[in-house]
């Protein structure tokens, strides 16, 4: 998945949502829309009107001073803040003032709105929500109001939820809603536009709207187009006011622009130029923030810099000075500055922020608070920091003593609220798990646990992922797998209940989303996930999408599909035509992009090529090879020794094709890069048996002294032991050896020592999808081995020993080629080609299973110290027989 998984991205593995709001304002996540409204503009003056800034006096029965002097008990002051006296007094004042009235009234029972919910600690309720529109619904702005009273107000009724939608709301409800922010927004842009000398616009004001614009949307207003030009209007402002904001205004001038722009918001030169703008202030200031401001500052930087943001000298600066500041106060910090500070740093250093010593001291003074404040760590905040804590590690971050406690800590306490995570907890919860799994984390009971209360969760909540969430589930599963985790019910459940959304949802998967889906479907499937109906619809799904995002790729991408491809066709995957679009898309971009691999890229371009054996065109593999593999020349120190292996076997693969191939020119620049790579592996020794064997290969290519003597399985299977049997029977004085290693190679089927003949029978295995139609690299390679070692030899798909008719006509032509007449036959008289010449490729059909397919390896070069070759009177060819039509 990510994006490190044959190495996977994790840009798809995102758990970002911020946790806490600037001015400990609490958060509202409820989504909806409003219908935008016709403007109803009340006593609009004209534009000569001077601007003011005092309040006009006047009297009522419900005074400001009343307002603001009742204490507050919530279901008493809420019933006394909705009488009807209350809106009659404020109609009177603006109708007595009319064009003159500055809106002080209002904005002061806006704030008595706020007053309310900050006394009892929560927005307003749907119920308290919809009995105040109501009362509102002549409650009207107008571009008469002052600046202040138009800031208040905004302001107000946005902390308190008045604008927040809900689901279901009613249509007057919305309308009402909609009529009131619309005035609100007419008369700000108005004021905005006023002519300098009139304008009464102060810094304070312009924070406190564009952190109420931001909050609008973050709450799930539609970004209108009346909110849009009031962002519009607003951003110039920053700029004239730069030096005239405070710390907290900053502060939040930052998180209101970086929440804009997550949810959105277009990065206009406007937008950037009030940033450019702020950014200076933050180093000049950084002493007089507090950590609720430097928790703001470091999220919105870090927000910003995801959306795009260049890191710039300023905002390098903006980092390094308010990074120790974290570890000065953090004593002060609350659990919701735990999380969005280590969510923020996590995410700076995983779009290149450089791991300084002063973020290295800010995330070790933090990651020992997360232990002592967990009572306090709500779901989204134990997804959070085990996100940031994953990627953190994933980037580098070397696991101590504090962040492993930590991270045992957080799995315990998923665990614990295991019923209360949503959606998109469970998907970031189960990639970071993942993750920490892949860089090294232990597999404790603590994360068994965790891992085995998410995974029912995966099923209960499956229509609920988008589709970022379905590809890093399945890289997290993919993942856990491969690192040990057993696949019981609870994750094939959780697998299968996610396949169908993939089929469904495929036409909105991004190019990396594609990538980490089919690695993530090879993965499981290659290590024991079966190949159901399910998954093969989603594999079909997904394969014609690879053209179609071709030009979003990177290289990690293009890295990671060739090599799913690869290992869904060795697993038998049935080969549909999107598979060879998707390798006819993919190959060329690896020459395009080849100067952008790793070396563990292209060790896995090179494998997976090579073990697609016949379905790619030799000639693309050669070239292909050759545009890579001078990355070994240029950086040898990066490619480590799994690397080189590897790659070594993908050469000598390629070489074998070449030496099985008719007319074929032997390529000296590969065969030198074979002699590079296994000359840099001469003086290990690696204990993995696959890697001993391929340098033992190697080493008999090269004609060197084997360094190892490796061991190899020897399996007797039914079809070998009966043709050996029948072989026998019918040529008694024939000698026959079974699963004799020759020279240090795999052991071969039959071995027929007098005529240094050798008979494979070749299974399913041994071919691209099990089709018995295509060879593999594998395959390949074991035969021009074997042939470069002077044998020759004799493939038989074992599709071709299903009847007694067939065995016999193979049986007779073996002993054709051992030039002992057939009994009762003749002699038979067939036209023999090369391997690669006769073995039908991708585009070929193949022949028909009553005929008998023998292919006959000639020796291409003589070698001393080897079998010695038995007299011929004629020159023989493999044997083929002729191709259905």
């Amino acid at each position: 998945m990510d994006r490190t998984s044959a190495g996977i991205s994790d840009k798809y593995a995102r758990s970002d949502k911020d946790y806490n709001q600037p001015d400990d304002h609490p958060g509202y996540s409820r989504r909806g829309r409003y219908r935008d409204a016709t403007v109803r503009q009340w006593h609009n003056p004209p534009r000569n009107t001077p601007r003011r800034n005092g309040f006009y006096r006047s009297s009522g029965a419900y005074t400001s001073q009343y307002l603001q002097s009742r204490s507050v008990h919530p279901a008493q002051d809420f019933n006394a803040l909705i009488k009807q006296e209350i809106m009659d007094g404020l109609l009177s004042r603006s109708g007595r003032f009319g064009h003159r009235y500055d809106g002080r009234n209002h904005g002061l029972y806006a704030n008595s709105i706020k007053q309310y919910t900050s006394a009892a600690k929560r927005p307003l309720n749907q119920a308290e929500q919809s009995q105040l529109i109501h009362f509102l619904e002549k409650f009207t702005a107008a571009r008469s109001w002052n600046w202040r009273s138009l800031t208040t107000t905004l302001h107000a009724f946005t902390s308190a939820g008045v604008f927040t939608p809900h689901s279901p709301m009613g249509e007057r409800i919305k309308h009402t809603q909609a009529v009131l922010l619309s005035t609100l927004l007419d008369a700000i842009i108005f004021n905005c536009n006023q002519r300098h000398e009139d304008s009464d616009i102060d810094a304070r004001g312009i924070a406190n709207l564009l952190w109420a614009l931001a909050k609008l949307v973050d709450n799930g207003q539609e970004q209108t187009p009346w909110l849009k030009e009031a962002v519009t209007a607003l951003l110039p402002h920053v700029n004239a006011q730069q030096s005239n904001f405070t710390p907290q205004g900053i502060a939040n001038l930052m998180w209101a622009l970086a929440k804009l722009v997550d949810n959105g918001q277009e990065q206009t030169s406007g937008l950037k130029e009030a940033v450019a703008a702020l950014l200076p202030h933050v180093n000049a200031q950084k002493s007089h923030f507090k950590p609720q401001g430097i928790t703001n500052l470091l999220w919105a930087l870090a927000k910003l810099v995801d959306n795009g943001q260049k890191q710039t000298p300023d905002l390098k600066d903006s980092v390094a000075a308010l990074l120790p500041l974290v570890h000065e106060q953090k004593d002060q910090v609350n659990a919701r500055h735990i999380v969005n500070l280590l969510w923020a740093m996590a995410k700076l250093v995983d779009n290149g922020q450089e791991r300084t010593p002063g973020l290295n001291m800010a995330v070790a003074a933090l990651l020992p608070l997360v232990h002592e404040q967990k009572s306090q760590l709500n779901n989204q905040g134990i997804t959070n920091l085990l996100w940031a804590i994953a990627k953190l590690v994933d980037n580098g971050q070397e696991r101590t003593p504090g962040l492993n406690m930590a991270v045992a800590t957080l799995l315990q306490q998923v665990n614990a609220q295991k019923v209360q995570f949503r959606a998109r907890d469970i998907a970031s919860l189960l990639w970071a798990v993942a993750k920490l799994l892949e860089n090294g984390h232990e597999q404790t009971p603590g994360l068994e646990k965790a891992v085995a209360a998410l995974l029912p969760h995966v099923n209960a909540s499956k229509d609920q992922f988008i589709p970022q969430q379905i590809a890093n589930l399945l890289w997290a599963m993919a993942k856990l797998v491969d690192n040990g985790q057993e696949q019981k019910p609870g994750l094939k459940k959780a697998v299968a209940a996610l396949l169908p959304h993939v089929n469904a949802q495929a036409d909105q998967f991004n190019a990396q989303g594609i990538a980490n889906l089919l690695w993530a479907m090879a993965k499981l499937v290659d290590n024991g996930r079966e190949q159901t109906p399910g998954l093969k619809k989603a594999v079909a799904a997904l394969l014609p999408r690879v053209n179609a995002q071709k030009d979003q790729f990177n290289a990690q991408d293009i890295t990671n599909l060739v090599w799913a491809i690869a290992k869904l066709l060795d697993n038998g995957q049935e080969q549909a035509s999107g598979l060879n679009e998707a390798m006819a898309t993919l190959l060329p971009l690896v020459k395009v992009l080849r100067d952008q691999f790793i070396p563990q890229h292209i060790a896995n371009l090179l494998w997976a090529m090579a073990k697609l054996g016949e379905l790619v065109e030799l000639h693309v593999v050669t070239s292909t090879f050759e545009s890579l593999l001078y990355r070994f020349s240029d950086n040898p120190q990066l490619f480590q020794q799994d690397d080189i292996v590897m790659s070594l076997w993908g050469v000598m693969v390629c070489c074998a094709r070449l030496s099985l191939a008719p007319n074929a020119i032997k390529n000296s620049v590969l065969e030198k890069q074979m002699d590079d790579l296994s000359t840099r592996l001469e003086n290990t020794s690696p204990d993995n048996q696959k890697n001993q064997q391929i340098i033992t290969m190697a080493a008999i290519w090269l004609g060197r002294a084997c360094p190892i003597i490796p061991h190899y399985r020897t399996t007797i299977s039914k079809p070998q032991a009966d043709l050996r049997n029948q072989l026998q029977s019918r040529m008694p004085s024939l000698k026959i050896e079974q699963e004799k290693s020759l020279n240090s190679l795999p052991p071969v089927d039959l071995l027929l020592p007098d005529h240094n003949m050798v008979i494979e029978i070749q299974g399913p295995s041994h071919y691209v999808s099990n089709d018995f139609k295509i060879r593999n690299g594998s395959t390949l390679l074991k035969i021009a081995l074997l042939q470069k070692s002077g044998f020759e030899v004799i493939e038989i798909p074992v599709n071709q020993l299903w009847s007694q008719n067939s065995i016999k006509l193979c049986i007779d032509q073996i002993k054709a080629r051992v030039d002992i007449p057939p009994q009762g036959h003749g002699c038979v008289s067939l036209d023999i080609g090369s391997v690669e010449g006769t073995n039908v490729t991708a585009d070929k059909k193949w022949q028909s299973s009553n005929h008998c397919y023998l292919a006959a390896e000639e020796n291409s070069e003589k070698q001393t110290g080897k079998p010695k070759k038995r007299k011929r009177n004629r020159k023989k060819k493999p044997i083929t027989a002729s191709p259905s039509s």
